[in-house]
């Protein structure tokens, strides 16, 4: 799925939380977002998933408008936040079963593919036990589930690598992405963890103050001049820099 936000703004009360953010993400990628706290990495991920609205400018899917109103569109993409909403005493195979439905894909056969995701994710033992027993990274990696059985043109995920998921998790999450990516589909994530970002990602958004201030590959910024040789380390010391002085 293609992005394209047009001068969206986001205010918060005195801060501007997005200010006139203009970015086109081309489908088939991994993106990470990269800011210091409070650069507006989240709040960019909820004015796209719809669960903020912006003040002004317009978010575009594949050439449509978005509105929140437009479930055909909402259908087409999930957002996972840091701690996802889920309820208590529901078990992994309930709130898979029940975002299934939201995304109207409860169909025949969809059953093989949801034990095959608990199994790759190490859930199969848990799928009937209440989620509120469970760790916080086993309840994301049931959320994930539940991404992976949609399977949307669009993932949205806030620190998938500060979840709490094992390894495993971790590693089944950023395989999924890259599978995804192959396939036309767009993945944009936030993440605090430089080195992976640089690893995993295509591209790289750097968001500061609530303006973009970077959109490149990983390859390009550690060429960038004002990055001497230390790539996104040297970036983020800058802009710790101006948030200082």
């Amino acid at each position: 799925m293609k992005i394209e936000l047009q001068g969206v703004v986001k205010q918060f009360k005195a801060r501007r939380a997005l200010d006139e953010v203009s970015l086109t993400i081309e489908s088939g990628q991994v993106v990470a977002l990269l800011g210091l706290n409070g650069a507006g990495k989240t709040t960019l991920l909820r004015c796209l998933a719809g669960t903020a609205v912006p003040d002004k400018g317009r978010i575009v899917y594949d050439g449509e408008v978005f509105l929140r109103g437009r479930m055909d569109l909402r259908r087409q993409f999930m957002f996972l936040p840091d701690f996802p909403a889920t309820f208590e005493e529901w078990t992994p195979l309930q709130h898979i079963g029940m975002v299934l439905r939201l995304y109207e894909l409860a169909q025949p056969g969809v059953e093989d593919r949801v034990v095959e995701l608990l199994r790759e994710l190490d859930l199969l033992p848990l799928a009937e036990v209440p989620l509120a027993t469970l760790s916080r990274g086993q309840r994301y990696k049931a959320a994930l589930a539940a991404l992976l059985a949609v399977n949307p043109k669009l993932w949205l995920l806030d620190e998938p690598f500060a979840s709490g998921m094992d390894p495993n998790g971790i590693n089944t999450f950023k395989r999924r992405a890259h599978e995804a990516a192959a396939h036309g589909q767009t993945v944009l994530y936030t993440t605090q963890i430089l080195d992976a970002a640089e690893r995993f990602s295509d591209r790289i958004c750097v968001i500061h103050r609530g303006a973009i201030r970077a959109y490149q590959s990983a390859a390009d910024l550690r060429k960038d001049p004002h990055a001497a040789t230390s790539g996104l380390d040297d970036i983020f010391s800058q802009l710790r820099e101006e948030e200082v002085s």
